[in-house]
C-alpha cells in the first residue's frame, strides 16, 4: 500500500472512531507532515482522495474540515409493522418508471443500474470474442441446465473463499439474477401460498407475487438494521409461510446490511419453521471497506436457503447471467428452467468463465468500489446543499442508492412526473410497497458521474421538492 494511502485510511479509521468529529478541523497540510513523518506532497495528495471520497471538506484560507456524516432515518413510528396484501398489482406502474430510464436525454437518478461505463467492457470482449472462435456445436449442449462447469467451479471457489461450501452441482445458471430469483420462488410455493417481504422492497419481488399469484406478509423494516425478527416470528406463528424473499446486503431501496448475528438468527428461525428463504444478494460485491458480508447462506445447515446473485450490477448488465445456490432445490429448479427459458446463453456463460480465469475480477472489484463510494459521498453532499430542510437522507456503507425521506406533504409519485418534465427521472417510493406508507420517499441512484448536469439536476429536483412544500 503507498505511503499516502496508508495516511487515507488512517484518517478514515478516525474520523469512524470518532476522534475527528464532523465539522473539526484537521491538522493543517504542513501540521500533518510534522506529525506523519511524511512528504508535504504525500500529505497533500492524501487530503485530495480524502476530499474526492467525501471523508473531509476544504474551505479556502481556513484548510480541512471533517464533512458532515452520513444521516440514518429512523423507523417512521406511523407505519404498520406488518401489512397484508392478498393481491398485488403494482407491474404496470414500474414499467413506466424503468422505460422513462432509457431516454437518454433524461438525468437516470430513477435508475436501476450503475453506470455501464464502470465496466470493464474491452477486456469482456476480448472473452466473447475468443470463445466465439472456439465454440463448437457442442456448447451448447453442454451449457444447458445447470449450466457450464467451468463457471460454476469458479462460483463454488468464490463461496469458498469466505468459507461457505457450495457444491458446483448446486449451482444453476439463470438468465440474471431475476430469473433465478423467479425461478426460487415458483420451486417453493404454489398460487394463493403466503410470502413475508420487507416492506420497502425490491419491486422485482412484488411483480413475482403478482405475476405467481402469491399473498404476501410485508414486514417493515429499520434503515440501520432491517427487519425485526420478532415481528417476522410471529408472522410465521400466525399465517401458513411457505418463502421469505429477503435482500441481507445493501438492500434495495434503503442499503441496510444485516448483521452476521442476524442473518444466523434469521436462518435458524427459517430453519424452526421449515421455510426457503430466497436470498437476493446481487449487492453484496459492492461493500465500503473492511471484509464482504457473509450471505445468510454461510449458516444454512438444511439446503433451504436459495443464494441468488449475479455479475449485471458489478461487472457486466448485457450479458444477463446470474446464478442460484440452490441447495435441495436444485434439481426442481433446473426443470423449471428447461420448461421455460431452457438455459442461459452458452456464448455468455463461456465468455464469462474466460474472463473470470484471468483473475481481473478483482481487480475490477476494488476499483469499482472506490469510484462507487467517491460518487456516492458527492452525490450527498450536494443533495444536502440543494434539498430543502425537512427532507433526510439515508446512506449505507456500500451499494449506490441513496433512501430520500420527503417531508410527509410532498408526494414523490407527483414528484417524479414534474422532474420528468425537467427530464429527471427518480424512483418513487411507491415502486417498493404495495400500500402507500412511503408515498414521501423515492431511491436515487448516485453511481453516476457527478458533473455540471448533475448537480443542475440536484438543484431542480431541490426546488421542485420546496415548490410542493
Amino acid at each position: 500500500m503507498a505511503k499516502y494511502q496508508q495516511l487515507v485510511h488512517q484518517i478514515r479509521a478516525q474520523v469512524e472512531a470518532e476522534v475527528w468529529q464532523p465539522g473539526e478541523k484537521l491538522p493543517s497540510l504542513r501540521e500533518q507532515v510534522v506529525l506523519s513523518g511524511l512528504s508535504l506532497m504525500t500529505v497533500m495528495h492524501a487530503y485530495q482522495v480524502l476530499e474526492s471520497q467525501g471523508w473531509i471538506v476544504s474551505r479556502p484560507q481556513s484548510g480541512y474540515y471533517v464533512a458532515p456524516r452520513a444521516q440514518f432515518l429512523s423507523q417512521p413510528v406511523s407505519h404498520q409493522k406488518v401489512q397484508l396484501a392478498e393481491t398485488v398489482d403494482i407491474n404496470a406502474f414500474i414499467f413506466d418508471v424503468l422505460q422513462a430510464c432509457r431516454d437518454p436525454l433524461i438525468v437516470p437518478f430513477g435508475s436501476a443500474f450503475p453506470d455501464p461505463e464502470l465496466f470493464p467492457q474491452r477486456q469482456l470482449m476480448r472473452s466473447l470474442n475468443s470463445v466465439s472462435r472456439t465454440m463448437t456445436s457442442a456448447d451448447a449442449i453442454n451449457n444447458l441446465p445447470p449450466g457450464n462447469e467451468a463457471l460454476r467451479k469458479t462460483l463454488a471457489q468464490r463461496y469458498a473463499q469466505q468459507g461457505i461450501t457450495v457444491s458446483p452441482d448446486e449451482i444453476v445458471i439463470t438468465n440474471g439474477a431475476m430469473e433465478a430469483l423467479n425461478l426460487s420462488m415458483q420451486a417453493v410455493t404454489e398460487p394463493g401460498d403466503w410470502v413475508v417481504i420487507e416492506n420497502p422492497s425490491f419491486y422485482g419481488a412484488l411483480q413475482a407475487i403478482e405475476r405467481l399469484k402469491l399473498k404476501a406478509v410485508a414486514i417493515a423494516t429499520d434503515p440501520q438494521h432491517g427487519m425485526d425478527l420478532d415481528e417476522l416470528k410471529r408472522a410465521l406463528e400466525r399465517w401458513p409461510i411457505k418463502a421469505c424473499w429477503l435482500m441481507t446486503n445493501q438492500q434495495n431501496p434503503v442499503g441496510f446490511t444485516l448483521s452476521k448475528q442476524k442473518k444466523q438468527q434469521l436462518v435458524a428461525l427459517l430453519a424452526e419453521h421449515n421455510v426457503a428463504l430466497i436470498e437476493d444478494d446481487v449487492y453484496s460485491e459492492l461493500y465500503f471497506g473492511g471484509d464482504k458480508p457473509l450471505p445468510a447462506k454461510a449458516f444454512d445447515q438444511d439446503g433451504n436457503v436459495l443464494h441468488c446473485s449475479s455479475f449485471s450490477k458489478n461487472l457486466v448488465a448485457g450479458f444477463r447471467v446470474g446464478w442460484v445456490a440452490a441447495g435441495k432445490h436444485a434439481q426442481r429448479i433446473q426443470r423449471l428452467q428447461l420448461m421455460s427459458t431452457l438455459s442461459t446463453s452458452a456464448p455468455m456463460q463461456l465468455a464469462l468463465a474466460n474472463y473470470l480465469g484471468t483473475r481481473s475480477y478483482d481487480s475490477h472489484l476494488r476499483k469499482l468500489r472506490q469510484v462507487l463510494e467517491q460518487r456516492k459521498n458527492l452525490a450527498r453532499q450536494s443533495l444536502k446543499r440543494h434539498l430543502p430542510h425537512g427532507t433526510q437522507i439515508n446512506d449505507s456503507h456500500g451499494g449506490y442508492f441513496l433512501w430520500i425521506e420527503l417531508p410527509k406533504q410532498v408526494n414523490a409519485t407527483a414528484l417524479y412526473y414534474r422532474a420528468l418534465d425537467h427530464h429527471i427521472s427518480i424512483a418513487p417510493g411507491s415502486m417498493f410497497s404495495s400500500g402507500q406508507q412511503y408515498a414521501n420517499y423515492f431511491r436515487f441512484n448516485a453511481a453516476w458521474v457527478w458533473d455540471d448536469a448533475q448537480e443542475a439536476a440536484a438543484a431542480i429536483l431541490g426546488g421542485l421538492i420546496a415548490a410542493m412544500m
